[in-house]
């Protein structure tokens, strides 16, 4: 028999990204992620959310350690894996998703992430007298068109 394991999800932090390094150096991070779900009950809608914890590995986990906080959008594709454990004499078991790619959404400015005051102070504009043109004069126009009459 077949199986199939993928899992696709889009939702906010819950919580900023907790890096740490295993022996070997390789970084791993756990999120924790919010899943809005709109259902009707009794002729009303109601926001259904679904918690979800998720462990990122590699390069992904620095960069949303580093790019990502509580309240972040994120789009994340993945696989589900049940961890289990025992504690205190009593079994335990917790459905996890162990993601493949993330995706942050929204823009660098907002979503809640932490590159967004550094990205702003970035994007000021420039003095005029510190502006160098060169690149832009010497480069042609798209398909021949003078520059001020550019289509787009």
């Amino acid at each position: 028999m077949a199986s199939y394991n993928r899992v696709v999800l889009v939702g906010n932090l819950t919580r900023d990204p907790e890096l740490r390094y295993i022996p070997s150096g390789t970084a791993v991070s756990e999120i924790g992620l919010a899943v809005n779900d709109r259902v009707k009950k009794n002729d009303q809608w109601v926001d259904e959310t679904t918690f979800v914890d998720i462990t990122l590995w590699g390069r992904t986990a620095e960069v949303a350690n580093e790019y990502l906080s509580k309240g972040s959008s994120v789009l994340i594709e993945g696989r589900l894996k049940l961890d289990s454990w025992e504690k205190d004499g009593q079994k335990r078991s917790k459905l996890r998703v162990v993601a493949d790619k993330m995706q942050m959404l929204g823009g660098r400015e907002g979503g809640g992430q932490r590159g967004g005051a550094r990205a702003a102070a970035g994007n000021r504009s420039m003095p005029e007298d510190s502006y160098d043109d060169s690149y832009s004069s010497s480069a042609p126009s798209p398909a021949g068109f003078p520059d001020d009459e550019i289509p787009f």
